[in-house]
């Protein structure tokens, strides 16, 4: 019996980064549908955080930068806002669609999100939309984000919860895993798409860290397209870890693999159009003031 080789962080970082690297377009070519998707979680994620006018915001694996001109326009011109993210091409797409914007109080920075490399103490508030959880390490990414607060200020992240939940995550992995040979997951395995969503572990994590007030919301999310194969076109053009667990399957075996996956989506059909159930978690966390 095979050993199972130990997780190798770094490697696994690598990977994520030439992944986005390669998916980077056509995750900025999806930011319509994925604006339309999350525009109420992204709005509570910035109340949450307290995105006020003159704000300094630090925004932790920024992608495309959607939320960025979101904190952008909240801060407003005597604020600003640094984004950051792992993968150079998606980031320097975040650099062009605020430019296109004409927002000019922001900047990017490419960096590991659990080595930011930003000044001790120097934000308001720092955001992680649906990054946090393909970290190897989240607890060692909430203690950059800590660190990076001065005293009094808030992070706030959102990441998805249960597998059940998330169905059709759930669906796509496990479908995937089938076709690719490969046994079942531990969804709560570290970097996957469902790894923070088990119940109180994100919490700890924030405590951990050293924050404190923590607290976690439930939001229902869900992705509401067309037709199912609006909602596969988005899988296949964004860097899940669908297309990795695929990737080792020749063409035939890829399409087999695909037709099942869309078979048992369609059941979230309904009469007007395809409504994908999905639940986040945005929790919360302070930088104690200094007394």
């Amino acid at each position: 019996m095979n050993a199972i080789a130990p997780f190798d962080a770094e490697k696994f970082k690598a990977a994520t980064r030439d992944q986005w690297d390669k998916s980077a377009k056509g995750w900025n070519d999806q930011s319509t549908r994925i604006r339309t998707w999350l525009r109420e979680s992204t709005d509570a994620m910035l109340e949450m955080a307290e995105i006020r006018p003159g704000a300094r915001v630090l925004d932790v694996a920024a992608g495309a930068g959607d939320q960025t001109l979101d904190i952008a326009k909240r801060v407003g011109s005597s604020g600003s806002v640094l984004a950051t993210d792992l993968s150079p091409a998606i980031l320097e797409l975040a650099k062009d669609n605020a430019r296109h914007a004409g927002y000019d109080n922001v900047e990017t920075q490419v960096a590991d999100g659990e080595d930011l490399r930003v000044p001790e103490a120097s934000f308001d508030a720092a955001v992680c939309r649906l990054g946090l959880m393909f970290f190897p390490d989240p607890a060692r990414g909430l203690r950059e984000m800590f660190r990076a607060l001065k005293a009094g200020g808030r992070a706030c992240t959102m990441v998805f919860s249960t597998p059940e939940k998330n169905p059709c995550i759930a669906i796509l992995v496990s479908t995937a895993l089938k076709h690719a040979g490969l046994p079942p997951r531990d969804p709560y395995q570290p970097g996957g798409l469902l790894s923070l969503g088990k119940p109180g572990l994100i919490d700890e994590l924030f405590r951990q860290a050293g924050f404190s007030r923590v607290a976690t919301t439930k939001v229902a999310a869900p992705f509401r397209l067309p037709t199912v194969k609006d909602y596969l076109e988005f899988i296949r053009t964004s860097a899940s870890p669908i297309i990795q667990i695929l990737g080792r399957l020749d063409d035939a075996g890829r399409d087999a693999a695909w037709v099942e996956i869309e078979q048992k989506l369609s059941m979230f059909n309904t009469p007007s159009a395809w409504e994908g159930p999905n639940e986040l978690l945005l929790t919360i966390g302070y930088r104690q003031s200094e007394r």
